[in-house]
């Protein structure tokens, strides 16, 4: 597993710094992550600390395997961290695993229809308009 002090710990940011060790308890005690935490905690990964989608998707996997961890529906988390490394955007990924369960998929998005299709993604991505 990756060490969680290299998840959260940035010596130039001194809020986290601060806010370290109360990171560090937290993932050594039974928790729950919502699928909404997983898109904020990606978005800051790449957006503000710059890592690479490579990086991302071992943090991803690394919660996904802490035994401490709970995460809301594991399995498509884990079906859209796939997507990830294969080059879909995160969000898109994550929209798109968690409606596995229904039969389609809407989205005003054409770039996630493109690359869902390509991907042969399931459910089929519908593109509307």
């Amino acid at each position: 597993m990756i060490g969680v002090e290299r998840w959260v710990d940035d010596a130039d940011d001194a809020r986290a710094t601060k806010q370290r060790p109360a990171a560090v308890a937290a993932l050594a005690e039974r928790s729950f992550v919502s699928v909404t935490v997983l898109l904020e905690l990606e978005w800051v990964m790449r957006a503000f600390y710059g890592l690479p989608t490579k990086g991302i998707s071992r943090v991803m996997r690394a919660l996904a395997s802490n035994e401490h961890i709970a995460l809301e529906d594991r399995d498509a988390v884990l079906a859209a961290v796939d997507a990830f490394d294969k080059g879909l955007d995160f969000a898109d990924a994550l929209h798109v695993a968690c409606s596995s369960r229904a039969s389609g998929l809407a989205t005003l998005n054409q770039g996630l229809a493109k690359r869902a299709k390509a991907f042969a993604l399931t459910p089929t991505v519908a593109l509307l308009g």
